[in-house]
């Protein structure tokens, strides 16, 4: 009991106005304003944390399944040409402590052509027995696959979506047009060679499962008219790190090589996402300020509601640094609790937003990603800390700020006014 003699009296009152009885009509209208803007508050902050989550997933799912194709660094001959001493450039390029596999490759443009159809593909010329330390599409399902890109064979692994597209299985021929010609008393002729398909490869990323053909390093090179790898792949033990990597290697490696990580192949893309994020967290924001600012109204009406309340405690001894300080409780109590429900709401369908979209999808027999139209087909969440923190400081400074200023005209009411007419 003593406990709550020590409570100053500013908070007490301050509670007891925010939850304001409905006894009148004119308490019932200003507890549902303040409840409105209580909803507003969390349903804004709901709504920042679940957008911010789904940007960060995307991103996320989309970097993981990109660098399952791609490579964190590259490794190209400054001319252009084959590389030159393999064995000892990936010697080299191993002895570097966060490099954790090398494999060589050769990559260029064509197009694959099965009857009539016909497809522009990115052809991979890969060492089938290096290649699992550098792409996790080597796993157990799909390394047999692997497996039977064998030298002189002309075999060709192919994305699951091109594939498809195409209308071919394991063992179907398809024909490969290089777009370096051979010349002939009837000019520039493409060169073609039959391939057979070996498998089909499925990374989960539609532009590579679409237009991602691989075939064995010495087959490309017969094809191509290279003699030998163009490029070597690393897989580093930090992606993060892929940057800083490849800026050691190419002082290692001098003007000899080109070295590109993984930020620069996809840097549009990477930085359109960052600009986006920024933009919907400035605009979710004003969401969350607007219901923040409803709390003035809310405070206006409840001080001209309390005004002989006010005018009986100033004559009782309260300062009005004590009267401001009730009404900035209210408004304050409104902020916090609107906040840590929209904190809640968010972090729950946040965490759970991979069973919710696919419920919504099966009611309305709709699908939100189309696999042909995004990256990905299903809606990724991570809630990071760095965006949910600053989140819920702005969202209770934002209530605080709001408060203010009507605090401060309940501090200036005159007593002998309030009671005049009462």
């Amino acid at each position: 009991m003593s406990f709550f003699k020590n409570i100053p009296y500013e908070l007490v009152l301050g509670w007891r106005y925010t939850r304001a009885g409905r006894a009148t009509r004119r308490n019932g209208f200003i507890s549902f304003i303040s409840g409105v803007s209580m909803l507003g508050i969390a349903l804004g902050v709901a709504a920042l944390i679940i957008v911010l989550s789904v940007m960060n997933g995307f991103q996320k799912e989309v970097r993981d399944r990109m660098l399952g194709v791609v490579s964190h660094i590259e490794v190209y001959a400054a001319d252009g040409g084959a590389v030159q001493d393999l064995p000892g450039l990936l010697a080299k390029l191993k002895a570097h402590p966060q490099v954790v596999g090398a494999a060589p490759f050769i990559t260029a443009q064509a197009l694959l052509a099965r009857g009539e159809d016909m497809k522009g593909v990115l052809v991979r010329g890969i060492d089938p027995a290096l290649e699992p330390e550098v792409t996790d599409l080597a796993s157990d399902a799909q390394r047999a696959a692997l497996m039977r890109l064998l030298p002189g064979q002309f075999g060709m692994l192919l994305g699951a979506d091109l594939a498809q597209s195409l209308g071919v299985q394991l063992g179907d021929p398809v024909t490969l047009v290089s777009p370096s010609g051979q010349v002939t008393p009837a000019g520039v002729v493409p060169r073609m060679k039959q391939m057979q398909v070996v498998g089909a490869f499925h990374s989960g990323h539609y532009e590579y499962d679409s237009a991602l053909a691989m075939m064995h390093v010495d087959d490309a090179a017969r094809m191509f008219r290279l003699e030998g790898p163009t490029g070597i792949r690393l897989k580093l033990q930090d992606l993060h790190e892929a940057r800083a990597v490849a800026r050691d290697l190419q002082l290692q490696l001098g003007a000899n090589f080109w070295v590109r990580d993984w930020t620069q192949q996809n840097k549009t893309w990477f930085a359109a996402v960052q600009v986006e994020k920024r933009m919907m967290f400035i605009i979710l924001t004003l969401i969350v300020a607007v219901a923040a600012f409803n709390l003035v109204s809310t405070l206006v009406m409840t001080v001209t509601d309390k005004r002989a309340d006010i005018a009986i405690l100033r004559t009782l001894g309260a300062s009005p640094r004590s009267i401001m300080g009730i009404f900035v409780v209210q408004g304050a109590t409104v902020g916090v609790i609107g906040t840590l429900s929209g904190l809640l709401l968010g972090l729950l369908v946040a965490f759970n937003i991979d069973v919710i979209v696919p419920a919504l999808e099966k009611l309305f027999n709709a699908s939100f990603l189309p696999r042909d139209i995004y990256l990905i087909s299903r809606m990724p969440s991570d809630p990071l800390a760095s965006d949910i923190v600053p989140i819920a400081v702005i969202s209770l400074v934002l209530a605080f700020v709001a408060t203010l200023y009507p605090s401060w005209r309940a501090s200036q009411v005159n007593p002998a006014e309030a009671l005049r007419y009462e």
